[in-house]
């Protein structure tokens, strides 16, 4: 990097910054109600300047509710929605470009070790983390825009992926803007306008929900699958959810599984002790169990989990061997356990 691209950068970032600080030293100014009173000033423009300072406002930090509720009250329930999505597909871009070619140290620093989970969100899935993200708020919005501008995603992806995302939201709090106007205006149809704005914002809040259990689908391996994978270097770690009773129980277990009770699996992660680039599969008498295990894996940062399709039952069926010795003690790796490098 030579000196004049150096200073540019530096510039870029103080401006960024000074403006960043003088928005929230002057929050007040930028609220719904204040927001509303400036841009009936101008008239036919008012779309076209709100779509702006939507933007601008984005990439400064400011609140987007603030906006979404002001463009609600603006423009109504069809247009609000439009120019609210607008706004803030302008500023997610905005802020995913000055990332990404201006201000990249910044960003490094403010977003900490959250952003080497959107790295590797990004690497693993795509457009598709970009679009969970957008539904489930597991990252500040603003900052999120700045830290996606950091990875290696195509902006023409990242830009359709956040639109499309963004949408339902954006109709919710939108809606919620005009009903307030309709409030204060004393319409008859308030009680109405209400309801739904209630409405919409439950649904928004449930969204995330179904969205993450979607997400959390395991990954099925089969028992045959499964038998191929221990004949080849290195196995897969084997781990058992089930309580030790059932482990050297009438059904057995496969053969070199390590056996992990669910409850103790789900109060300890760190009991696993393998590396979280082991390659992991987890069994139970179905799969069900396994996959409530999956999950919390998937969430301690482990990269490669599956769970075995129909369980230990499956495994019988298919006709492959089980044993029932009793693990060396439940919990702990004991000698039979493969070590993975």
């Amino acid at each position: 990097m030579n000196g004049r691209s150096l200073a540019l950068r530096l510039i870029t970032a103080g401006v960024l910054g000074a403006a960043i600080l003088f928005v929230a030293v002057h929050r007040d100014s930028f609220q719904a109600a204040a927001l509303q009173q400036a841009l009936r000033r101008f008239g036919p423009w008012a779309p076209l300047l709100f779509v702006v300072f939507y933007g601008v406002g984005t990439v400064l930090f400011v609140p987007g509710s603030a906006f979404s509720l002001a463009g609600g009250a603006l423009f109504g329930p069809l247009w609000g929605t439009i120019w609210n999505l607008a706004g803030a597909t302008c500023g997610a871009t905005s802020a995913f470009l000055f990332a990404r070619y201006l201000a990249s140290g910044w960003v490094t620093q403010a977003s900490g070790p959250r952003l080497k989970r959107i790295l590797r969100g990004v690497e693993d899935e795509g457009w598709r983390f970009v679009a969970f993200v957008r539904l489930v708020p597991l990252f500040p919005f603003n900052l999120l825009n700045y830290a996606l501008g950091l990875t290696g995603i195509r902006l023409t992806v990242y830009v359709l992926a956040s639109a499309l995302c963004m949408a339902p939201g954006a109709f919710a709090y939108t809606w919620l803007g005009y009903a307030g106007r309709q409030a204060v205006a004393g319409s008859a149809e308030t009680i109405r306008d209400v309801i739904i704005a209630i409405g919409l914002i439950a649904a928004t809040a449930l969204l995330p929900r179904m969205v993450g259990r979607f997400k959390e689908k395991p990954n099925f391996i089969t028992s045959s699958e499964l038998n191929e994978r221990l004949k080849r270097t290195p196995e897969p770690v084997v781990i058992d959810v089930r309580t030790q009773e059932e482990f050297t129980g009438p059904l057995g277990h496969i053969p070199g599984a390590r056996n992990l009770a669910l409850r103790d699996l789900l109060a300890d992660v760190a009991l696993v002790s393998v590396k979280p680039d082991a390659p992991i599969v987890l069994v139970c008498k179905t799969d069900k169990r396994s996959a409530r295990a999956a999950s919390a894996l998937r969430e301690a940062g482990f990269a490669q989990v599956w769970v075995l399709q129909d369980g230990i039952e499956g495994w019988r069926q298919s006709g492959y061997s089980t044993e029932n010795r009793s693990p060396a003690s439940e919990g702990s790796a004991g000698p039979e356990t493969p070590h993975v490098s």
